[in-house]
């Protein structure tokens, strides 16, 4: 019996190559899971290893690929992890311009309990627009793991290689499970 299904999308960041780790977790937890890739996320990660983990195609285009199902089980939570600089700022502003950020956008719409987990540099965090990005997510209820309270900094520019490592997955797993325990998907009362 599973608990439910993580819906999670991965951005063109160095983490994205452990995204095993969350899949197995999730599994480990009774989840199902299915994973979507920013286009450039496909370059860092094991295509082949996460479907062979999830059950599911990794998917980044609209067309999934012959022969297998066209749609996923509805999703009970949303994990973004890594979510790039670049990610944060799309989907605050709500651009959907793939496959993967026009999920996002929907499944945050039906508010799908949601996790977003940046993996930035401090220069970029710095920024304005990446500042109301994380704001403007969190009032729409996202789960941002980002400052202290968290346990999840942004690093000093050009160390984000030995930051990989760290990468917050389990806290990720952790977080999307509690808000998905207080409101399903399709709740209407999210207080």
């Amino acid at each position: 019996m599973t608990r439910g299904h993580l819906q999670i999308v991965v951005c063109a960041a160095g983490p994205a190559a452990d995204v095993t780790q969350l899949v197995t977790t999730a599994t480990r937890h009774s989840w199902t899971t299915a994973v979507t890739a920013t286009p450039s996320a496909l370059d860092f990660i094991d295509a082949e290893a996460i479907e062979r983990l999830s059950g599911h195609p990794v998917r980044s285009t609209y067309r999934s690929s012959p022969g297998t199902r066209q749609s996923l089980p509805a999703a009970d939570a949303l994990i973004i992890a890594p979510a790039t600089y670049n990610s944060v700022n799309k989907i605050a502003l709500g651009i959907a311009d793939n496959y993967a950020m026009t999920t996002v956008a929907e499944l945050i719409g039906r508010q799908v309990p949601t996790v977003l987990v940046p993996f930035v540099n401090a220069a970029l965090a710095a920024r304005a627009p990446f500042q109301r990005a994380v704001a403007g997510l969190r009032d729409e209820r996202v789960r941002v793991l980002l400052g202290p309270d968290d346990g999840w900094e942004p690093h000093p520019p050009g160390s984000g290689s030995s930051r990989q490592k760290a990468f917050p997955w389990t806290t990720a797993f952790k977080a999307a499970t509690r808000l998905a325990g207080e409101a399903p998907a399709g709740s209407t009362d999210r207080s």
